[in-house]
């Protein structure tokens, strides 16, 4: 499994309070999830009015895919024209995973192996 993770900084021009730059960094952090489908969160800059760090993860198979996605996410932050980035690092980790065989005996089912019941009740009584 390839776990992707980036880290954006972020400039938020004009913002004179912290409603404002929460607002603003709300609908990033928003079109992004709607867009790419991706975890993401404020990391950083909470307490000040225009700088926001934000924090974005992505799981996948391929690392070139993972990569390109959080590259792309660079590039649609900045056409949104709502903040300047400032920083933009990413990190690819590639955790260990091994495929493991599926055995339908090996769950344990509460209701039983030879129900034919659609609605889930047992098939033992």
């Amino acid at each position: 499994m390839i776990v992707g993770a980036a880290v954006v900084e972020l400039h938020v021009h004009g913002s004179q309070s912290l409603k404002a730059k929460r607002g603003v960094v709300r609908s990033i952090v928003q079109r992004l999830r709607n867009r790419f489908n991706l975890s993401v969160a404020e990391i950083g800059g909470q307490d000040t009015w225009q700088r926001a760090v934000l924090g974005i993860s992505v799981a996948g198979s391929d690392a070139t895919t993972v990569r390109r996605v959080l590259e792309r996410t660079e590039g649609f932050i900045e056409q949104l024209h709502l903040a300047e980035v400032c920083g933009f690092d990413v990190q690819i980790v590639d955790l260990p995973y091994t495929e493991v065989p599926f055995e339908e005996e090996d769950l344990d089912l509460p209701w039983g192996r030879d129900s034919d019941s659609a609605d889930g009740e047992r098939g033992d009584e």
